[in-house]
């Protein structure tokens, strides 16, 4: 067996624990209701008896049958809404904790899986792995009727044992089969999905370059390419179950002759009455019920599998965070002999409440250093402190409050515009949204600050204003700008830039740009090149340098002195 189906089996068996009361629900409904359909034959055969010898109990035989048989369509009916709750709550649950997985590993999950894998495994296959514990519930429960046959059996006559115990030998091995064959067809039909889903999430992300572009039935085509592969899975399937329906079918058909043979001549020989031939009929059909197990250890395998892609996003490792805060301190941030994927940084000193720009080509690791000082990477070697403590050892609730960070292409959370800015609408957000010069056109929105995001469309620029605002409410000490300002035109850019440069608050800020003005209005410039700092200094200083300006003003070189 392969680790990864070992640890989607460990996922089964804690989905089947952790799903509430539900599991005993239905155990409770399956073993009343077996026990309901062993008692059934055994009650119409003594009512058959008392009948045809005209007793007097044969009244009393058949009231009890009716009781039996209501006790079962209870049971059913019971086990109906059991299995719907509890899938409902498993699937729910196990949602739950790959959502919290997802964010506690933050950037690593995406970098391992794309947007629409992601979607697929806690959508589609969490609900599938979810049934795991009505399947398994279900299939253990039919266990009861086939052990309570042989033993009703061996009462009655132990030859038809023997004949019933062959049978259930042959439908188990079927039934085995049909788990590995269907378990290993479900994972490549869930790979698939996953497949497509990622292609589409793609597609929509860039459903406007593909409208300009006039490519949309090459898109289209592209995003559904994989569909012959998940139709030959999906044949797999069906053609699994038709063989598997039919092989226990037809030993279940031989096994009941079989058993009608031998208590035929039984009968004949005054071994049998009537109504145990009939028991023994009966039996014998509720010894093989395993056969009907097969839409069970379909529903099993499918969850098998699902469970199998599930549990890879559990084995990411969630980012560790420590329990110090931080001391008091002006934001210094001191990078000691860190590197990290292709980026080298060594040492570098951010001095408290200075402004720090990182520039250079695209590619030169401008974006991952500021995810090193935001620690939304670790670095593989070396540390980043800030005010002397590493941020690994700040609690989750110290580092965010300590660090606002703004992307050049921010999602926005929260119910309105003031949530995604802070809590609630308050004097920090329309102080932060004044720096990021965003109050006037949210005053302009139908309910301003309380305006729910769905219904205040923003242009690339505004959401980036937004963006802005949330990571001045909410750092306190350093502020990381990744091309925060690459949509604003070239007034609100240069607002916002003075309101960078002249922080009230004193805090330290990384700004990761490509304009040449906030380059120009910086304290310093970290200037990366091919993976490492080539050099760092005032930004007049180093537009000297040919090959500093060629960074902003293309590969034929600069022409002119600093601006």
């Amino acid at each position: 067996m392969r680790a990864g189906d070992r640890a989607g089996d460990r996922l089964v068996v804690g989905t089947v624990r952790r799903s509430g009361p539900w599991p005993a629900v239905l155990a409770v409904t399956a073993l009343v209701g077996a026990a309901g359909e062993l008692a059934v034959p055994y009650l119409v055969g003594r009512t058959v008896d008392a009948f045809v010898l005209r007793r007097p109990d044969g009244s009393s035989w058949l009231a009890l049958c009716a009781c039996a048989v209501a006790a079962v369509v209870l049971c059913e009916s019971l086990g109906v809404w059991a299995r719907g709750a509890c899938g409902a709550f498993a699937a729910a649950r196990l949602r739950l904790g790959v959502l919290r997985h997802v964010l506690g590993a933050g950037p690593a999950a995406t970098r391992r899986f794309p947007e629409g894998e992601l979607v697929t495994r806690a959508g589609l296959n969490a609900e599938e792995a979810g049934r795991a514990p009505e399947t398994v519930t279900g299939a253990l429960a039919l266990l009861v009727p086939t052990a309570g046959a042989l033993v009703a059996l061996t009462l009655i006559a132990p030859v038809l044992t023997l004949t019933l115990g062959v049978g259930i030998v042959v439908i188990l091995l079927v039934l085995r089969a049909f788990l590995r064959a269907t378990t290993a067809i479900s994972g490549g039909y869930q790979e698939v999905q996953g497949e497509i889903a990622a292609r589409l999430v793609d597609a929509m992300e860039g459903a406007r370059t593909i409208a300009a572009a006039g490519t949309a039935a090459r898109e289209a085509r592209r995003v559904l390419e994989p569909l012959p592969r998940l139709r030959a899975h999906g044949m797999s399937l069906w053609r699994a179950n038709a063989g598997a329906a039919v092989q226990s079918g037809l030993v279940v058909s031989l096994l009941e002759v079989a058993v009608l043979i031998v208590g035929g001549f039984m009968l004949a020989s005054g071994r049998l009455t009537v109504g145990e031939l009939y028991a023994a009929a009966r039996y014998a059909v509720l010894g093989a019920s395993l056969s009907t197990a097969l839409g069970y250890v379909g529903g099993l395998a499918r969850a098998r599998a699902a469970a199998g892609r599930v549990a890879e996003i559990f084995e990411l490792a969630p980012v560790a965070h420590g329990t110090r805060t931080l001391p008091p301190g002006p934001g210094t941030v001191e990078f000691r002999d860190v590197a990290v994927d292709g980026l080298t940084v060594g040492d570098l000193t951010l001095p408290g409440g200075s402004v720090t720009a990182v520039v250079g080509r695209s590619g030169a690791g401008k974006s991952l250093l500021a995810a090193l000082a935001g620690r939304l990477t670790d670095p593989e070697r070396g540390a980043v402190l800030l005010d002397g403590v590493p941020l690994r050892e700040l609690s989750r609730e110290e580092l965010r409050r300590a660090i606002g960070y703004a992307f050049e292409r921010p999602v926005l959370l929260g119910e309105t515009v003031a949530e995604a800015i802070t809590a609630a609408a308050g004097p920090p957000a329309v102080e932060a949204a004044k720096a990021a010069c965003a109050d006037a056109f949210v005053r302009r929105l139908p309910l301003g600050y309380g305006t729910p995001l769905r219904e205040a469309p923003m242009s690339g620029g505004e959401r980036q204003r937004i963006g802005l605002a949330r990571a001045f409410a909410q750092g306190e000490r350093l502020l990381v700008l990744d091309d925060a300002t690459s949509s604003l035109d070239t007034v609100t850019e240069r607002e916002v830039g003075r309101a960078l440069t002249t922080d009230r608050r004193g805090r330290t800020r990384l700004i990761a740009a490509h304009r040449l003005a906030t380059a120009a209005r910086a304290d310093q410039v970290v200037w990366l090149e091919g993976g490492k700092v080539r050099a760092r200094g005032p930004h007049d200083v180093l537009w000297r340098d040919p090959a500093y300006r060629a960074v902003f003003q293309g590969a034929q070189g600069a022409q002119g002195g600093a601006p």
